[in-house]
């Protein structure tokens, strides 16, 4: 059983987090907190796996709390959840050692995916998320060691992965990956795990990394 603290000053978004979370048979919420400070408290007392943390809390910050977190409860792997995905506000949480960054409108299945994900010992971003690890740990086009080596790595997939790989590069969902493409978001999901697997990444950031790398953007493809 996965054990999750939910830290969230609205109850009523505490309440919707909890029921989703509950939905699923592994998961169990133990613990809830209206501010960073009571989250931090209940993390070090234990029992805690997975905190999920909003970041605009009032007295101490989720961002602050998940310092705090890593500094007294280290094996609290810490999710945060939050509707302000700001690219200062993922870099800040991914130094700071967040295992996950999840936007507030993503899909319940979605939320119980990264939970599952992050208490796994998994890195899990949300889409938005990782365009901006993309934005700012690679480098133009063509201007990287490793642009060849990339481009080498990605002449195995077909036509089709590759229009899918670009967009997964371009911070696309799943959902929004079938549109572009019409086809259905469970066509584009087994698209990346295949695409996964031929490039021997483990999660779709690395994956993203390496297409950037290679140039490979949608209007390449």
């Amino acid at each position: 059983m996965i054990r999750v603290l939910v830290a969230d000053d609205e109850p009523l978004i505490r309440a919707g987090i909890r029921a989703i979370l509950t939905s699923a048979e592994d998961i169990s919420v133990v613990a809830e907190a209206g501010d960073g400070r009571e989250a931090v408290r209940l993390g070090r007392g234990g029992g805690v796996d997975v905190a999920l943390l909003d970041i605009q809390m009032p007295g101490m910050d989720g961002l602050t709390a998940l310092a705090e977190l890593g500094r007294v409860a280290p094996g609290v792997r810490v999710l945060i959840l939050t509707t302000f995905g700001e690219r200062e506000n993922v870099l800040r949480a991914l130094g700071q050692g967040s295992a996950g960054f999840l936007l507030k409108d993503s899909a319940p299945a979605e939320l119980i995916q990264a939970v599952r994900a992050v208490a796994g010992g998994n890195a899990y971003l949300s889409p938005p998320a990782t365009r901006h690890v993309v934005d700012s740990l690679s480098s133009p086009p063509g201007a990287t060691a490793r642009a060849e080596e990339a481009r080498q790595r990605l002449d195995g997939l077909t036509a089709r992965e590759r229009e899918v790989l670009a967009l997964l590069g371009e911070g696309l969902s799943n959902a929004d990956t079938g549109r572009q493409l019409h086809a259905s978001e469970a066509t584009v999901k087994t698209y990346v795990s295949r695409i996964l697997a031929k490039l021997g990444c483990e999660n779709r950031v690395q994956a993203a990394l390496l297409a950037r790398d290679a140039g490979l953007r949608p209007d390449t493809v």
